[in-house]
């Protein structure tokens, strides 16, 4: 095996680089990028790279598996936005469990213009942990916001003014919980003073699968979040802490399992976090 970037099914090697480019630019809280590509002639592999989990905060892999989806999604809209298909098989193999994807950049496709539109907001999207503008969010993007979940089989159930007092209470319980506990290293989450538009990722099942279709939907809805003029930030520790969690479902109601919080809103934009280098997570060759 090497690191080389080879050309694999209708994609040159220059265009091999720029979509795994576009997918290390996935999200990954806090920045732990747990994933690693490998390429053979006919196919672009996504593994899990357990080195880079964060155990403590992260023991079921859950939030892996979700940047994972997200970087997934990525590599999806750059393949499709050179107007190549992008053939997806998910979890393809049960005795190799860290094996995530297996994509066929095979066959034209017509691009559309939400798939342009998605795939410009990649290397504009970046988290953004800083106070928001007291700016409404529109109907109109939170249905498209909506949309782009349901796209990737999961939903988008947003929190009301009247929720946002019990949100706050769990953040802060799972922020007391994080700062008591060793086996945190720290404490994540955003601001929500004011009035954000506070919206979940949730999917019916919590399995491996649904993490990573729920990673496909978070990653979807901030680009269309992006597009839209909005920025984003996790409330990561509500989800972290098991105990808020469950409370967390139960005030969103419906059965969902809540994957991911987001605070979305209009803020002025802030730098992006650093990337690996493409070399230091992408092989080439057989099949590994």
């Amino acid at each position: 095996m090497t690191t080389r970037v080879i050309p694999v099914g209708h994609l040159d090697d220059v265009q091999v680089r720029s979509v795994l480019s576009a997918a290390m630019a996935a999200p990954s809280p806090p920045n732990s990028q747990p994933w690693r590509f490998h390429c053979t002639t006919a196919t672009i592999e996504l593994h899990a790279d357990t080195r880079r989990a964060v155990s403590a905060t992260d023991p079921e892999h859950r939030e892996l598996m979700l940047a994972c989806g997200a970087a997934l999604l990525n590599l999806r809209l750059a393949i499709r936005a050179l107007g190549v298909h992008p053939a997806v098989q998910l979890l393809p193999d049960p005795h190799r469990p860290d094996l995530l994807a297996i994509i066929r950049p095979q066959g034209h496709t017509v691009v559309r213009p939400d798939d342009r539109e998605l795939a410009a907001a990649i290397l504009r999207r970046h988290t953004d942990h800083g106070p928001f503008h007291p700016m409404v969010v529109p109907a109109s993007v939170v249905t498209g916001l909506r949309i782009a979940a349901r796209t990737e089989q999961a939903w988008l159930p947003t929190l009301t003014a009247a929720h946002l007092p019990i949100l706050r209470l769990l953040v802060d319980q799972a922020h007391g919980t994080q700062r008591h506990d060793p086996a945190y290293p720290s404490v994540s989450g955003g601001d929500i003073t004011g009035d954000p538009l506070v919206v979940v990722i949730g999917t019916f099942l919590d399995v491996p699968l649904a993490r990573l279709q729920a990673g496909q939907a978070m990653q979807r809805v901030l680009l269309a979040a992006t597009a839209a003029g909005l920025s984003a930030s996790f409330l990561s520790g509500v989800v972290e802490v098991p105990a808020t969690r469950r409370q967390l479902r139960d005030l969103i109601v419906g059965g969902l399992w809540p994957q991911a919080v987001l605070r979305l809103g209009y803020s002025s934009p802030g730098p992006a976090a650093p990337r690996r280098d493409l070399e230091d997570a992408v092989t080439s060759g057989p099949n590994v």
